[in-house]
């Protein structure tokens, strides 16, 4: 219940002195509550650096309040001022902002002697933390009432076309949803209604004084603060309309220029949608770095960590020599062009035959970009493989107490991931989706909807099982990789190959082609078996069907016949299925022992032999 005559406290920063003032039973023109500040009541001598853009009502207020002398400075608290009167101010926060020289939640600022905030003694107003909304108001019955009603007023609304009257501040969602099924009955579907409930119920009994409200129009976005409780209004022909008080800012922002994070939750299609997981980025808006750190000298608790915290950028590192001598990549160069590749596209994949080292340079490299395993996730396709096993659907689950099975909804491994990746905190780390053999599953059936979000990073789609509104943080990365000696590859559409860069491995070119011989050096082995691969990828026409040097890599292949092995089990097979049907004698022409005979017979034409002329400097010798 409001106390009429319950005084309020509000203590200038670095524990200055304190102001006092109360709450009217009066409302300001936009329906805010007005509150009154006693003679007497001090105000910070300076204001921060955005207040003039960020609060220009509250701004120009207490520059004619200084300029009528109803403001000056003060005798008791020098390089202070103080009121020569009392004064009525719009609205709590209007009062703390003129006060304290930069933005202010009046409904938390001003306090109790015995530390209760003022929210307490309002109806409708609740304790715990202020949140940040979207509304939108830019297309309602063709109407922008944005800039026709909301900005020239300080109002927001909310259409309630059909809702009886006499609906307020507080009413629960089981009361509303009773109210909606009977007042639009034969007007709106099942899931209208429920979207209806949804925003209603925000509207009418989450959003509070205190709270930051955004909305877009002409490609700007405006934020202001709620500043006062919700009001049922009737129009002329009878309909309903719901509306809360708000002081807007004076300049929006261009929607293109702001954070990809933002953006996302921005795109939600609905007409109320909570912000409060960007608010931080909300709040920061318009704000240099340097200008947080000057705003931060004027507050006792100092709300930019927040928002630099939020703003911290997500970088790839740049690869390094030691990564490249690590891998064994010829290049630095290479590396970096797959990082840039990366941190362009969000979505690579490596593709080449078989024993190319796709799988292990996408895990090194995860890890390396990301800083470590913990945020690495790997699966792998194949043809049976479907959305509810990659994103969410429901599965069998027993019940630990009843034993008893039932299906429940159930994250797959990119959910898990998404989840993750986008906790406060994880924003500016780099987090890693391998998805091994990406070609082998129904590429379309897994992807669903996200399709589109691969595409479009910047927006967010409704979840077919879950209903959630969803979208693929910026900060996940995905690496898949590509059997080019599967046939399957002819499967994947037009639309991937838009939506993923596509970086070669192959025995023909670097970094593959050097690969066995520069881990033979690091082996300190002969390099003969980096000869016989060459001798035999030289044979084979089709460049996808060439076989890479990972079969070669394994210890197992250097012990006592471990090397004829290896040809016999795990290369030959591999040719005998790409030549199936065509009479081709394998081991004739591919077999060890006749490549052994070609690499020999070019070592031995290469071997300097006494009396040979050599070239030296461009000049012949005799050795």
């Amino acid at each position: 219940m409001e106390d009429e005559f319950q005084e309020f406290e509000l203590r200038l920063p670095y524990g200055g002195p304190v102001a006092r003032g109360r709450l009217l039973s009066e409302k300001g023109s936009n329906g805010s509550q007005k509150f009154l500040v006693y003679k007497g009541a001090p105000a910070r001598g300076m204001v921060v650096p955005s207040y003039s853009e960020r609060r220009a009502s509250s701004s120009r207020l207490r520059t004619q309040l200084i300029d009528e002398g109803k403001l000056r400075p003060s005798e008791r608290w020098p390089g202070n001022l103080e009121l020569a009167e009392d004064v009525e101010f719009g609205s709590p926060s209007a009062a703390a902002e003129v006060m304290m020289g930069r933005s202010a939640n009046g409904w938390t600022r001003w306090r109790t002697k015995d530390d209760r905030p003022l929210s307490e003694f309002m109806s409708g107003v609740w304790a715990g933390p202020n949140r940040a909304w979207l509304v939108r108001g830019s297309n309602v019955s063709g109407l922008d009432l944005v800039q026709r009603l909301w900005l020239p007023e300080g109002r927001v609304t909310l259409a309630a076309s059909r809702l009886r009257q006499g609906v307020g501040q507080g009413t629960s969602k089981e009361q509303l949803s009773t109210f909606v099924r009977e007042d639009y009955e034969s007007t709106a579907t099942y899931s209208q209604k429920q979207d209806l409930i949804e925003e209603l119920h925000a509207f009418l009994s989450r959003i509070k004084p205190g709270d930051t409200v955004c909305t877009i129009s002409g490609g700007l976005l405006y934020v202001g603060e709620v500043t006062g409780p919700v009001e049922q209004t009737s129009s002329e022909d009878g309909r309903s309309n719901l509306r809360r008080p708000v002081e807007w800012q004076s300049e929006g922002y261009f929607y293109s220029d702001l954070p990809e994070e933002l953006q996302q939750k921005l795109s939600v299609q609905h007409d109320v949608v909570d912000l409060t997981s960007v608010q931080a980025l909300i709040k920061g808006l318009g704000l240099s770095d340097q200008e947080l750190e000057e705003e931060a000298e004027a507050i006792e608790r100092d709300p930019s960590v927040e928002i630099r915290i939020a703003r911290r950028e997500l970088a790839l590192p740049e690869p390094t020599p030691a990564l490249a001598e690590e891998l064994l990549v010829h290049d630095v160069k290479w590396l970096q062009e797959v990082r840039d590749l990366l941190w362009d596209e969000r979505q690579l994949v490596l593709y080449g035959p078989p024993g190319t080292g796709k799988t292990y340079l996408a895990q090194k490299l995860a890890e390396f970009l990301g800083g470590g395993p913990e945020q690495v996730k790997l699966v792998q396709f194949h043809p049976s493989y479907a959305y509810e096993d990659f994103f969410e659907g429901f599965r069998p689950k027993e019940d630990p107490e009843t034993r008893e099975v039932a299906f429940r909804l159930t994250a797959g491994p990119l959910r898990e991931l998404a989840d993750l990746a986008s906790r406060e905190g994880n924003r500016h780390v780099p987090h890693f989706l391998i998805i091994d053999e990406i070609n082998r599953a129904n590429l379309a059936k897994v992807f669903g909807e996200l399709y589109f979000l691969l595409e479009y990073r910047n927006k967010a789609v409704r979840l077919t099982y879950s209903g959630d509104d969803f979208a693929l943080p910026p900060n996940l990365f995905i690496i898949g990789t590509m059997n080019t000696a599967d046939r399957s590859i002819a499967l994947v559409d037009a639309a991937m190959r838009r939506r993923f860069a596509f970086v070669e491995l192959s025995p023909r070119i670097e970094p593959t082609s050097g690969l066995l011989r520069r881990w033979l050096v690091t082996q300190e082995r002969d390099d003969e078996p980096a000869d016989l691969l060459d001798a035999l990828n030289a044979r084979i026409d089709d460049a996808d069907f060439r076989i890479g040097p990972s079969y070669l890599m394994k210890p197992g292949v250097y012990r006592d016949g471990g090397l004829d092995r290896t040809w016999r089990t795990k290369i030959l097979p591999l040719l005998e299925e790409h030549h199936y049907g065509e009479g081709v004698d394998i081991e004739k022409r591919y077999g060890l022992a006749v490549l052994r005979a070609e690499v020999a017979a070019k070592r031995s034409r290469f071997v300097v032999q006494p009396g040979d002329i050599v070239w030296d400097d461009d000049s012949q010798t005799e050795s």
